[in-house]
């Protein structure tokens, strides 16, 4: 179950970022209103991605 969820959050931070870059580039006023709240949204999901990363090798590493 938890690697499900550390595919999944790696998964969203990817397409979150892939999203944030192609908004971007394309510019334009939903590029001037979101693209700050959708690099934050990015880092969040990475950071709940990291979190799982870290539980993953403390429950892994101690032998359970």
């Amino acid at each position: 179950m938890l690697n499900f969820l550390i595919v999944a959050a790696v998964v969203a931070t990817a397409l979150v970022l892939l999203f944030g870059i192609l908004t971007m580039a394309r510019g334009g006023e939903f590029n001037r209103k979101y693209a700050n709240k959708i690099m934050r949204l990015r880092i969040l999901v990475q950071a709940v991605a990291i979190v799982l990363i870290l539980i993953g090798f403390w429950i892994y590493g101690s032998g359970h």
